[in-house]
C-alpha cells in the first residue's frame, strides 16, 4: 500500500570522479551488469555521522511502533552504515540482524518495468501495445498501452485500499492476479491515459499478466531472468503464491501490522504478526522480496539505469506525484524522483520499505521497518532523513564529497516522522 503519514505531509550532485559511466547499459536474461560506480569509501562513517543515522532510525522505530528495522546509507566520498536495529517482535528479545530477508514492496513496480523495458528491445511486445492485446477480459482498457501502466498514467484506480482488511483477516489466501486488477479497473478512471500519474497498484498487476502472456514465462521467472540474474541479487525473488514467510531457508525480518481498536486508537502494544502470507496480494505491483544489501545494490542499477536497453529513458516525463507536490517530487517509469534520488517505496502487510539512490553521487539508502500500520510513508521520510543526513558527510580517505545536495533538510523529515506518529512514544 502506498499510504503515507497522515498527520502531515511535506509541500515542499555532481562527484568529481573521471569516468561512472556503466560498462553495460542493458541487459537481456542471460547477461550481467557490470555497475561503475564513484568507489565506496571502505570505512564507517565519521562518529558524528554515524549518530545522527542512528538517531533517525530509532525515532522513526518509534513513531511507526516498529521493533525492528533494516538499514544499509552508502556514501562513497565518506562511509557506509549497514545495520539490523532493534529486536524481532514487542515480546522477543532476538536481534534484528542486517542479513535478514523481507518484503521489497512497491520496488517491485520498478523491477516489473525493467522487465518490460528488456522484453520490448527483443521485440516480443510494444510500449504502446494496448493492454486489451494481452489481457483479455479487460475490453475497456483498449486505450490504455504497457508504457502507461509502467509509467503510472494509465488513470485506472487501486485495489488494496479496497482488500486491506480481507489481507489482514487471511493472510494466507491465494489472490487471482485478474480478481485484483478488476478492483482497481472497477473504480471510476481519473483522466485520459497518459496525462497525470494515478498511484495504481492494479496497473502493475496488470502490466505483469501482459508481460507472462507475451513471453510465455511466468512473473517470478521474468524477475528471475532479467533483474535479479543480470545484478547477482541471490536474495531478491517473487516467491510462490503459497502463504509463506519472506524466506523459507535464510533469517528473517518479523512483519507486524498494529490497527485500530474498537475505540479507534491504534493498537501499538500487541501489533499483529504478518510474517508469513501470501505474495499473491503483490504480484509484479508489491510482492518482491529481498536483504538489505540486494534493495541497495538495485537502487543503484535502478537509478543509474544498468538494466535499460540502449537509447531508453525510462524518465522521460516525469509527472507530478501528486497535485501540489513539490517541483522536485515526481514519477516515472515505475520510480520516484526525488530531487536527485531516484527509487520507489510503499508497504505490504509487515512491512514498510523504501529504497533511493543518487546516479551522480553514488549516495544510496536502502531501509525497511517492520510494522506496516502507519504505511509506506514512514520508510520514504526515513530514507529522504537519511540521505540528507549522509549527503552532509565529511569525505575520508582522500575521497572528494559531492558538490550538490537535496532540496529539503533532516530535520524537516524527522519532523514529519515525529508528527505522524501512529501512537504516543512509551514512556521512558
Amino acid at each position: 500500500m502506498r499510504v503515507r503519514p497522515t498527520r502531515g505531509r511535506v509541500a515542499l550532485a555532481v562527484a568529481a570522479i573521471a569516468a561512472l559511466t556503466l560498462t553495460v547499459a542493458g541487459c537481456t536474461a542471460d547477461e550481467k551488469v557490470t555497475l561503475d560506480l564513484p568507489p565506496q569509501v571502505d570505512a564507517a562513517f565519521p562518529e558524528e555521522t554515524a549518530q545522527q543515522l542512528q538517531d533517525a532510525i530509532a525515532q522513526a522505530m518509534t513513531a511507526s511502533r516498529s521493533s525492528g528495522a533494516i538499514v544499509g546509507v552508502w556514501a562513497p566520498w565518506s562511509g557506509s552504515l549497514v545495520t539490523g536495529v532493534g529486536v524481532e517482535s514487542a515480546t522477543s528479545s532476538k536481534p534484528v540482524t542486517d542479513d535478514m530477508q523481507f518484503r521489497a514492496a512497491q520496488v517491485t513496480r520498478a523491477m516489473t518495468c525493467d522487465v518490460l523495458y528488456s522484453v520490448a528491445d527483443e521485440g516480443l511486445v510494444r510500449l504502446k501495445d494496448p493492454v486489451s492485446k494481452w489481457v483479455s477480459g479487460f475490453p475497456d482498457l483498449s486505450d490504455v498501452t504497457l508504457g502507461e501502466l509502467c509509467d503510472g498514467t494509465s488513470g485506472i484506480g487501486s485495489y488494496s485500499s479496497q482488500l486491506s482488511g480481507l489481507f489482514l483477516a487471511n493472510p494466507a489466501r491465494v489472490w487471482n492476479p485478474r480478481e485484483l486488477a478488476s478492483y482497481g479497473v472497477g473504480q471510476p478512471r481519473q483522466g485520459e491515459p497518459g496525462a497525470a500519474y494515478r498511484d495504481s497498484d492494479a496497473g502493475y498487476v496488470l502490466l505483469g499478466l501482459a508481460l507472462e502472456r507475451a513471453t510465455g514465462k511466468s512473473a517470478a521467472q521474468l524477475l528471475q531472468d532479467y533483474v535479479a540474474e543480470p545484478l547477482d541479487l541471490t536474495a531478491t525473488r517473487l516467491p510462490g503464491e503459497k502463504a509463506a514467510a519472506p524466506s523459507t531457508s535464510g533469517s528473517v525480518l518479523k512483519g507486524h501490522h498494529s490497527s485500530p481498536g474498537a475505540d479507534g486508537a491504534m493498537n501499538c502494544t500487541e501489533p499483529m504478526d504478518i510474517t508469513s502470507l501470501s505474495a499473491s496480494i503483490g504480484y509484479t505491483d508489491a510482492g518482491v522480496v529481498t536483504d538489505i544489501r540486494d534493495l541497495g545494490r538495485y537502487a543503484q542499477a535502478l537509478a543509474t539505469g544498468a538494466l535499460l536497453p540502449e537509447g531508453v529513458d525510462r524518465i522521460e516525463n516525469p509527472l507530478p506525484v501528486y497535485g501540489g507536490a513539490p517541483s522536485w517530487y515526481t514519477a516515472d517509469g515505475g520510480t520516484l524522483q526525488a530531487g536527485t534520488l531516484i527509487g520507489q517505496f510503499g508497504s505490504v502487510p509487515g512491512y514498510a520499505t523504501a529504497a533511493f539512490s543518487d546516479p551522480s553521487s553514488g549516495l544510496t539508502v536502502a531501509v525497511v521497518l517492520n510494522n506496516s500500520g502507519g504505511g509506506g510513508g514512514f520508510a520514504e521520510y526515513l530514507a529522504w532523513e537519511l540521505a540528507a543526513i549522509a549527503s552532509k558527510a565529511p569525505a575520508s580517505g582522500g575521497a572528494t564529497a559531492p558538490d550538490a545536495g537535496l532540496p529539503w533538510t533532516a530535520q524537516q523529515y524527522h519532523d514529519q516522522i515525529a508528527a505522524a506518529a501512529i501512537c504516543a512514544a512509551p514512556a521512558a
